[in-house]
């Protein structure tokens, strides 16, 4: 395999045409008078076909395109499939309870706005600053993606690639914040579907095509050429479902177009991202398989080299122009939507609800903060991508973390007994268990090898019960918990502990749910919905 490479000058131009195209569409919708509220939500109104669109190339991101074919790769057959499939049914999985917190808060900018009226600062701050760190992660992700592509493409370095990367995505998205991100995701949505059309098939049979499976079939394990691959699930599969579902809860850039798209369309949207993140994911996924199979070693020992690796050694130079022009797409897509989503963190939840209070807020000075916030979280951004970590690896982290949250979110747009202490401790309390646990600072040994096991199947029930109580309600949600508990209960015990990825992202589940479910049963308060509507709403109108 001699790997093609697109030149300095034609990598330049590429990227020229198209960070200068998205540039221009930024343009014509950036207006004169610019509002607060439409910077971050887009006046609550986009219809389907570019909320369509726009979820779905947000959550197909350039990480999740390396990281999808770096599981297939580990894995083997099952690993993009674990990857791929449980991903797109997390799209699916938001909509019942983002119709909930649209009902609440139609005009509301983040979720934690949401629980600052809920339960005031603390849990307002906890999920903002999670928000802060997870999308900081994701866009860092990002230019890692970007900056292996164009190293390994070009003879451009690493560094410059991220560089050319980060400033292209913010000199679009900082001029029109959310609008800007929704629009231009619907030409990159359009460009990634169809590179991956055209561009999977041509590498598999430039590759040999189906007679790689016989000829390769020695460079594969037992467990990775098995569809059913308990190897898979337990270190891919069952964290990534813990993780997935965090990142479909917690993630303000998610939160952001469920804010932004008409809410008679929130259904239609949500599903249509579904079948598309799945197919596109799952596909690109393959390509890890395929080099499996061929016994390819990443170039310089990093598994995000893999695809652009392929691409180089099997394209012919038009197509490695179009597959060059689909990864820098999905890059793109969710780096501008991490850049607005926190903008509007800050924006919202640091100055306009803590600093300024809703009635003192200048919606102005409100856009100035918005667009400091991108530049200096594009430098941090830029900054840590510096240390090339594995891509995997930081979804999963992000996904845990999230996933100590996701029960007190959830249970807080439900349950009129769940109040702020609640809420903070079992979050944080649920944080410290799993970095203990994550980092290795507890040795999963002995008595705290069985505890662990025991909290993890609560874990295995909380989040099968979310999923069901989501669509089906309540009865049907308590069933599903004692349900899968009983069924993991023989399996896990003395077995789960052996996974600590997993253990880790279970415990951050069962942890916070326990928690926030007994402090929260005698509390005598209850809390009054309706209030949440008058206390998180527009910030311009208030100031007209």
């Amino acid at each position: 395999m001699q790997p093609m490479a697109l030149g300095t000058t034609l990598t330049l131009l590429l990227l020229i045409a198209f960070f200068g195209i998205t540039f221009v569409i930024s343009l014509s919708i950036g207006k004169k008078q610019e509002n607060a509220d439409s910077y971050m939500t887009a006046g609550n109104n986009v219809g389907f076909g570019i909320s369509a669109a726009s979820m779905t190339a947000t959550w197909i991101w350039a990480a999740s395109l390396y990281a999808s074919a770096t599981s297939g790769y580990t894995y083997g057959l099952s690993g993009p499939i674990h990857y791929g499939l449980w991903g797109a049914l997390m799209i699916l999985f938001i909509y019942p309870f983002g119709k909930r917190i649209r009902s609440l808060a139609p005009r509301a900018h983040t979720l934690a706005e949401i629980l600052h009226a809920r339960h005031g600062q603390s849990s307002q701050l906890l999920l903002a600053g999670s928000n802060l760190l997870g999308s900081l992660l994701s866009l860092t992700s990002n230019f890692i993606a970007g900056g292996a592509l164009i190293s390994m493409m070009s003879p451009l370095s690493f560094s410059t690639g991220v560089l050319l990367i980060a400033g292209g995505v913010l000199l679009y998205t900082l001029w029109s914040g959310i609008r800007a991100s929704m629009l231009t995701d619907f030409i990159q949505v359009c460009a990634m579907l169809g590179a991956v059309v055209i561009v999977v098939p041509m590498i598999f049979f430039a590759a040999g095509g189906s007679s790689i499976f016989v000829e390769g079939a020695q460079n594969l394990t037992a467990q990775q050429q098995s569809f059913f691959s308990s190897d898979a699930f337990f270190n891919q599969g069952a964290p990534f479902i813990a993780a997935v579902l965090a990142y479909a809860i917690g993630n303000q850039t998610i939160a952001q177009r469920l804010f932004a798209v008409r809410e008679d369309m929130i259904k239609q949207t949500f599903v249509t991202a579904t079948v598309g993140y799945g197919a596109t994911v799952i596909g690109v996924g393959m390509l890890g398989v395929l080099a499996l199979y061929i016994g390819i070693d990443p170039a310089d020992g990093d598994v995000n080299n893999l695809i652009p690796q392929l691409a180089a050694g099997y394209l012919p130079l038009a197509f490695l122009c179009v597959f060059f022009i689909m990864i820098i797409g999905s890059l793109a897509s969710t780096a501008d939507s991490d850049l607005a989503a926190m903008s509007s963190i800050v924006m919202t939840d640091i100055y306009g609800r803590n600093i300024a209070g809703k009635t003192g807020a200048k919606p102005q000075l409100m856009l100035l903060i918005g667009r400091i916030t991108m530049i200096v979280a594009t430098g941090m951004a830029m900054y840590f991508a510096s240390s090339r970590f594995d891509i995997l690896d930081l979804l999963v982290l992000v996904g845990a973390i999230w996933g100590a949250l996701v029960f007190p979110v959830i249970a807080s747009f439900y349950w009129n007994k769940v109040n702020n202490t609640g809420f903070t401790i079992s979050v944080l309390a649920a944080l410290a268990v799993f970095t203990l646990v994550r980092t290795g600072w507890l040795p999963l040994e002995g008595t705290v090898a069985i505890v662990t096991d025991l909290l993890s199947v609560v874990g295995i029930g909380v989040i099968a019960g979310l999923m069901i109580f989501g669509f089906f309600g309540l009865r049907a949600g308590v069933a599903a918990v004692v349900l899968a508990m009983l069924i993991t209960l023989p399996f896990a015990l003395g077995f789960l502990h052996q996974y600590p990825v997993l253990t880790a992202s279970l415990l951050a589940y069962a942890v916070s749910a326990i928690l926030c479910v007994v402090l929260s049963w005698f509390n005598k308060d209850e809390f009054d919905f309706d209030r949440i509507a008058r206390h998180a709403g527009q910030f311009d109108t208030q100031n007209t």
